[in-house]
């Protein structure tokens, strides 16, 4: 893709509240954040799971918009959905836009704002789809590429689990590691508040995206937070949020301390070593998976024994606790390793 940065500053904030609900809100909370933020954003249309919730203020909104701009020094910018959308903000002067979760996740949907946007030059962010399908988040930026769109944003917003978890919405590292991998020129911002899903974690959340070395966040921030008509729980103050930026490390990505690098060098060659060993105990386990195989293949036995799987998770959980490794690390990996057995173990079936 052909990727311009639409900014350089490093992090980008971008914070307000979740839904534009007044222009009193809008003006106070602007006001308040100013000198903490670099782009101002309320969501002028609400896509709610049900459809009694607040959905949003509409097109009456973008004039709010217009008068924070007028009286503060801040660019603004509103979630899209659709092509009407797009043409009622580039009627009113909305320096930035974003497709949202719901909608990256339809092509169709994103195909639509794309072709509303042939031939503007403005910045686009995209929001991660709910569910972690980096091709369908990749699939939308490469739309609006196509179109001429160079200005592009990813926006890192977690994504849903039916798993118990601790964040409203499962960060998963990994995914927006394997997009900048696949895309090293984009800009990748982190939306702590939908992660979080609660106030108390955004401070965790937004250093880990920074200590990943992500080029800014987007923060809920409402001068009300608790009587905001959406997401309540996820929105800050503008005193919060300035502390909030005030507290963050920013960490740079290399040292020039010839004793660091060198220590470095040498505990890196060790990992490397460690590595090593631990490929070749997989090549060995590897060899005795192909021999189970075999030997199922000649007794007629299925491949999978449920409750051979059960007893190797509880068992290396255990085993893991022993050496000081958390239960999750332990149960991913060993999943991993039985995907892969199982696949070995088909292979030889079907010779």
């Amino acid at each position: 893709m052909d990727i311009k940065a639409p900014f350089h500053k490093k992090p980008w904030v971008i914070a307000g509240p979740c839904s534009a609900e007044s222009q009193e809100q809008l003006l106070v909370t602007a006001k308040a954040i100013q000198s903490d933020t670099d782009l101002f954003r309320a969501g002028v249309w609400k896509p709610r799971t049900r459809p009694n919730s607040f959905e949003g203020i509409g097109e009456k909104a973008l004039e709010w918009l217009q008068e924070v701009k007028q009286e503060t020094d801040l660019l603004v910018a509103t979630e899209v959905a659709n092509a009407q959308h797009v043409e009622k903000c580039l009627q009113a002067g909305i320096d930035v836009l974003w497709l949202g979760a719901r909608t990256t996740v339809n092509p169709f949907y994103v195909q639509e704002i794309a072709e509303a946007l042939k031939g503007v030059d403005m910045p686009i962010m995209v929001k991660n789809p709910l569910h972690p399908e980096l091709s369908l988040w990749i699939g939308a930026l490469e739309r609006l590429n196509k179109v001429g769109i160079n200005q592009l944003t990813a926006i890192h917003r977690g994504f849903f689990t039916l798993e118990k978890s601790a964040f409203r919405n499962e960060p998963k590292w990994e995914i927006p590691i394997r997009l900048k991998k696949k895309c090293p020129e984009l800009p990748i911002i982190c939306d702590p508040s939908h992660i979080s899903g609660n106030r108390t974690m955004i401070q965790e959340v937004a250093q880990t995206a920074l200590d990943l070395n992500m080029s800014g966040l987007m923060v809920e921030t409402h001068v009300s937070p608790q009587t905001a008509l959406s997401d309540a729980e996820q929105q800050i103050t503008p005193k919060q949020l300035s502390n909030l930026i005030s507290s963050l490390v920013l960490r740079e990505t290399s040292a020039e301390d010839k004793n660091f690098n060198a220590q470095l060098k040498k505990l890196r060659e060790s990992i490397d070593e460690v590595d090593m060993k631990l490929l070749q105990v997989m090549g060995d386990r590897t060899k005795l998976v192909q021999e189970i195989g075999r030997f199922k293949k000649e007794n007629s036995v299925t491949i999978l024994q449920i409750e051979r799987w059960f007893e190797i998770l509880k068992t290396r959980q255990e085993m893991g606790v022993s050496c000081n490794l958390e239960n999750q690390m332990v149960s991913e990996l060993f999943e991993l390793i039985h995907k892969h057995s199982i696949l070995t173990q088909t292979d030889i079936m079907k010779k």
